[in-house]
């Protein structure tokens, strides 16, 4: 979606900001080969978190070493590396956990291993910009969720009145473009708009 933005809008440059549902590393890769800077949270789905063990974001990637630190201070080295639904990921642990310390609150497995895709870096450049600008997500919900709400305010308790997604998708359509039109009409009026449209 960005990518064809970018397209109609002509740019060298583009921000696109979503929300956690669009996370995904594939698009977010894509989106930066495209010179697209993004802006997402990553979804909270850690297995360990709703254990009650330290989450993924407990552990430190260190690149130089290509190692991650736990939060015990042990270091997980690289042993293997797999395949994934066509991804490479590095697979990072330690023999040391075993006697760790701590060892509960990580992991009830013999030691705690980490993944990392080969493309991780994009992923955390994307999350470095979000810490950054923590804002943009709330400038993301009062632009993007105010026209949904008007849209479904028009669309009354039925909303579509058609059926198939041809039909619907024509319909979501014209409601966009409706709403569109009359917002610029509020913002620059109805015979500069006429001007624009015929030019």
């Amino acid at each position: 979606m960005a990518k064809q933005a970018k397209s109609v809008i002509d740019t060298e440059e583009l921000t696109a900001v979503a929300d956690r549902g669009y996370y995904r590393g594939e698009d977010i890769l894509n989106c930066d080969k495209a010179n697209i800077e993004t802006y997402l949270p990553k979804p909270q789905t850690s297995g360990n978190q709703a254990k009650g063990q330290f989450g993924r974001d407990a552990f430190r990637y260190i690149a130089e070493d290509n190692e991650y630190e736990c939060p015990a201070g042990l270091r997980l080295v690289q042993h293997s590396t797999t395949q994934d639904k066509g991804r490479t990921l590095h697979n990072y642990w330690t023999y040391k956990c075993r006697y760790c310390a701590i060892k509960a609150q990580c992991t009830s497995g013999v030691h705690r291993k980490m993944s990392r895709w080969e493309h991780e870096e994009v992923l955390d450049e994307a999350q470095k910009r979000l810490d950054q600008n923590p804002d943009m997500m709330r400038i993301r919900r009062t632009t993007v969720e105010h026209p949904f709400g008007t849209l479904k305010a028009w669309m009354g308790s039925t909303h579509f009145m058609t059926k198939t997604l041809d039909r619907v998708s024509t319909e979501m359509s014209l409601h966009v473009l409706a709403y569109n039109m009359k917002r610029m009409m509020n913002i620059i009026g109805t015979k500069p708009l006429i001007e624009a449209i015929r030019a």
